[in-house]
């Protein structure tokens, strides 16, 4: 694969449900070191954009049906032919000023180099919801942890991902796994990792805020918890060491929670969620397609 020179970078952000945050996000983006030399956002209706073509001029807004998945390939069709990297941010990340500088030279001085994605300064999804102002102190006091290292890597985080698109032009993500898509970053990077390196990088940060608004109903999610894992093993895009072990964990801290559950997570509707899950299982019938009948 030949070197890039000087890579067209877009940035594809897919958003449903929280355009206050998207355009925080957009305005920052318009601080990087390095400018993207375009910017999709694909919504799901006007509201869900309301706002980004001022947030971020120059901006291409388009409308998708419903669907993370969906969204992201509307964006990969868009790009078609005119992006060198795509980088996909979630509407909540928001990401240190020398990100694309470093996606762009860390892509240039490797062309057998497919795939990044970063280390987090902070996560909201795993530590509950960040603000986006507590985001900017944490930028500001940019420090990572030694631990942190560039290294090979087999999974490039959703929130944070940076793809080579002449590695696999007619790769797209998995409109099966519909909404919010769980787990679809393991899926795609699985699919992706075998036409070339993927690494994740200690020169590309940011903060992932976690936002909760727009997300699934706790049912829905619930039942996402099985269903696809269960797609995914039978694809053998995700391992079985860590695909039932995430699934054990999580059924696990729904059931244990449920009785006092976290004011943002809705334990017992997650819970119930992976019940309908199991029982679909037991009757030859778990499809992760459900969850838009739920």
């Amino acid at each position: 694969m030949a070197e890039l020179i000087q890579p067209k970078i877009f940035v594809a952000i897919a958003t449903i449900g929280r355009s206050s945050i998207l355009c925080q996000v957009l305005r920052r983006i318009s601080s990087q070191d390095r400018q993207p030399d375009g910017v999709v956002v694909v919504g799901t209706c006007p509201a869900d954009v309301d706002g980004a073509g001022r947030a971020y001029p120059g901006s291409e807004v388009l409308i998708s049906q419903k669907g993370l998945c969906r969204q992201r390939n509307m964006a990969l069709r868009h790009l078609a032919g005119r992006a060198d990297i795509v980088v996909f941010f979630d509407d909540d990340f928001v990401p240190d000023d020398g990100y694309l500088t470093a996606v762009e030279r860390q892509m240039m001085a490797d062309p057998a180099l497919i795939g990044l994605t970063g280390h987090l300064l902070a996560d909201g999804a795993q530590t509950g919801e960040i603000c986006f102002a507590e985001s900017l102190k944490i930028l500001d006091g940019r420090v990572l942890a030694p631990r942190f290292r560039t290294e090979n890597t087999s999974w490039l985080y959703g929130c944070n991902m940076a793809i080579r698109t002449a590695a696999a032009p007619d790769l797209r993500f998995d409109e099966r796994l519909p909404l919010y898509g769980w787990q679809e970053d393991v899926d795609f990077s699985s699919r992706l990792g075998r036409f070339g390196a993927m690494l994740r990088s200690r020169d590309l940060t940011g903060v992932h805020l976690g936002t909760r608004s727009g997300r699934i109903s706790g049912v829905r999610f619930g039942y996402s918890q099985i269903a696809n894992i269960i797609y995914l093993r039978r694809k053998q895009t995700i391992g079985a060491r860590h695909g039932l072990g995430l699934m054990a964990r999580n059924v696990a801290s729904n059931l244990a929670r449920s009785l006092w559950s976290e004011p943002h997570i809705d334990r017992r509707g997650r819970l119930a969620g992976n019940a309908i899950g199991f029982a679909d299982l037991l009757r030859g019938r778990v499809d992760p397609g459900r969850v838009e009948r739920l």
